[in-house]
């Protein structure tokens, strides 16, 4: 609704599809032919991936190469995929198949008659995106708590949805192809932290 009312239904277009279906992709990239591709569709609830494999594969990996493959067959000028930190040296299910599909995209990039540059960024946890533990946490305050904490320990990176827009847009207007984009995020913060101060504010 905010991009019709920026730019008007003439230049916004919203089409219902899955990546899983590759004749789907093929069609809206036949039809809209464009310059750029920000491949942003996948799974990427940890626990949720672990007990579904399957689906993590056929949306991470399959629906990855789907977008990848027909990206490059209509010569898009650039395709940058979001990626996460989770794919570095994978621990789970949906940071192995987000690797999965880093490793394939770029294996595209370097093939000798591509014209499409492939690109990708990375970050840790977006605050206030879906899955995020802020708007959990406000969720089990507001019932009252008990909030979980899987573990006394565990660091999590954050950014905000601006900081992470912007990254994709820089690494776009950046990017030559082959690269993987880092958002510098600072300073972990400790999840127990960050409930004890949710919870006293």
């Amino acid at each position: 609704n905010e991009l019709k009312d920026i730019y008007g239904s003439e230049r916004h277009v919203t089409v219902l599809g899955s990546i899983r279906d590759e004749e789907r992709v093929d069609e809206v990239i036949k039809k809209y032919k464009p310059q750029l591709i920000f491949h942003a569709a996948a799974h990427k609830h940890v626990p949720m991936m672990a007990r579904s494999p399957y689906e993590a594969a056929s949306v991470n990996i399959i629906g990855t190469k789907n977008v990848a493959d027909l990206s490059q067959e209509f010569n898009v000028e650039k395709f940058i995929m979001i990626s996460t930190d989770k794919a570095v040296n994978p621990t789970n299910v949906m940071g192995a198949t987000k690797r999965y599909a880093e490793i394939y995209i770029k294996q595209l990039d370097s093939q000798a008659n591509n014209k499409t540059k492939f690109i990708t960024t990375r970050f840790g946890n977006v605050l206030g995106s879906n899955g995020s533990v802020i708007p959990l946490f406000k969720q089990q305050i507001l019932k009252g708590g008990p909030l979980t904490v899987t573990h006394k320990d565990i660091t999590r990176y954050f950014m905000t949805i601006p900081e992470a827009s912007r990254l994709v847009l820089e690494a776009a207007t950046m990017g030559q192809g082959g690269e993987i984009f880092l958002f510098d995020m600072g300073k972990p913060v400790k999840i127990l932290d960050l409930a004890e101060r949710m919870i006293k504010l």
